[in-house]
């Protein structure tokens, strides 16, 4: 990866004008430019490539301009980088905008779709939310196996085969814990336990499994090509760190007003900035920043994957990182990233919960049409059904049926059976244990039933 290009230095850049052409200092203090101009926070990077505005004849004046803006906004983060430097962030417009549309969607909107609405089907939701997390996440890390393996393995409760299934594995139990531990303060045994969770059975070393690493042999790199990226703090600084972390997630001053969500992204960038430990800070990250959103009380952030957007575009993640690191440790960079990053993960939530809706009316509508089935099945029944019209060739089994509803064992046997004696499933032995095909001819079958 292209290391991005380190911006002007501030004060280099008004020793010049006031040296050369101080007359232009004023011109540039009162030219209006914005921190976030044509409603992008562009990086020099960017910068210097686009068409200048009115009044300013060059990218160095212009730069010095979005600077001055952007100080003028700047608040510090309780948390220095390696070399004793604060980091600091600003709420621009962009970033408010961002922050109302998640307050909407991810709020008011969500909360009030039928699904997470209604009890009998929330956890249905919840549970395939928390798999599409725990896979995308771990894939994220370089587990390296099918998002359809990974659900049958997740949904039929066995263990895992190999290293990636684990991670993956890992990553669901992670996100089990965080709902918890919401409700109760950030510690570094917390920590320490929510990486024991994620990391078990696949660092190469167990022993670094939960625990701070002691090596400054270390480094973040793009697989690629095998750039060097990012170079942690030394590991004799990282329990003071680690702790003022936890401090930084637990503190709230009415007086110092800091948005949960921006405290929750805050959160995740610090905790991958330090890497403090041998492996895993990626998903350790992730996962502090649901348990941040959940201890806020954003229940709702359950039920979306960031993972799954970050999967979609690595670069732009790792470049949100890059840009803060090469701009005086501006994070809002890193925020401005992941507050698209959660609204792109709501809208597409919000859009398959209205294709799922669509999906079940149309079965609904065909039970609808036999008095006799619409008295005899439940929701989860006609969910499935709905999954066998789509994938005639899908297997399904009594644990699979039980993970993916939250249900009891018995429940879930009870559903299926009884769609075996209405001639919807046909039931099949495959080793000493039974599965479930769809019936041939199951949508005739659906619209036959009087």
């Amino acid at each position: 990866m292209k290391i991005p290009t380190t911006p002007p230095k501030f004060q280099s850049l008004i020793d010049h004008i006031v040296k050369t052409s101080p007359e232009k200092l004023s011109e540039i203090f009162s030219s209006g430019i914005k921190p976030d101009p044509k409603g992008k926070y562009y990086h020099w990077d960017k910068l210097k490539y686009l068409k200048l505005p009115p009044l300013i004849s060059n990218h160095e004046d212009w730069w010095l301009a979005v600077k001055l803006a952007r100080k003028a906004l700047y608040k510090n983060i309780p948390h220095s980088d390696k070399d004793g430097n604060p980091f600091v962030f600003g709420e621009p417009d962009t970033v408010r905008q961002l922050l109302h549309e998640i307050d909407v969607h991810g709020g008011r909107e969500l909360k009030t779709t039928e699904q997470v609405a209604n009890p009998n089907t929330r956890d249905t939701y919840l549970i395939n939310s928390l798999i599409e997390e725990a896979i995308t996440s771990s894939q994220l890390e370089g587990a390296a196996t099918t998002r359809k393996v990974a659900k049958e393995m997740l949904r039929q409760k066995r263990k895992p085969r190999d290293k990636s299934e684990t991670m993956i594995l890992n990553n669901y139990h992670a996100m089990e814990y965080i709902k918890e531990i919401s409700d109760v303060q950030l510690t570094p045994e917390l920590i320490f336990e929510l990486h024991r969770i994620l990391s078990n059975n696949t660092l190469d070393d167990p022993e670094t499994v939960g625990k701070l690493r002691i090596s400054d042999d270390i480094y973040v790199g793009d697989d690629r090509d095998a750039t060097i990226i990012h170079i942690p703090p030394k590991a004799k600084k990282l329990k003071n760190r680690i702790q003022n972390i936890c401090d930084f997630a637990n503190t709230t001053h009415p007086a110092e007003f800091l948005h949960p969500v921006i405290r929750a992204i805050i959160l995740h960038f610090l905790l991958a900035y330090d890497h403090p430990f041998e492996d895993g800070n990626g998903r350790t990250a992730r996962a502090l920043f649901y348990w941040s959103m959940l201890k806020q009380g954003y229940w709702t952030m359950e039920f979306i994957s960031i993972s799954r957007i970050l999967k979609s575009a690595p670069a732009k993640y790792t470049r949100a990182y890059l840009h803060t690191e090469t701009d005086d440790n501006d994070v809002t960079y890193f925020i401005i990233h992941q507050l698209e990053v959660i609204n792109q993960a709501i809208k597409d939530l919000l859009s398959y919960l209205e294709n799922k809706s669509k999906e079940i009316y149309t079965v609904e509508q065909i039970i609808r049409k036999s008095p006799i089935l619409h008295k005899l099945l439940n929701y989860r029944q006609i969910a499935l059904i709905n999954r066998a019209l789509k994938s005639p060739d899908a297997i399904f089994y009594i644990e699979s049926h039980r993970g993916s509803h939250n249900v009891t064992y018995d429940t879930a046997r009870t559903d299926l059976l009884k769609l075996v004696k209405l001639g919807l499933l046909d039931k099949i032995k495959i080793g000493n244990a039974f599965s479930f095909t769809a019936a041939s001819d199951l949508k005739r079958k659906l619209e036959t039933i009087k």
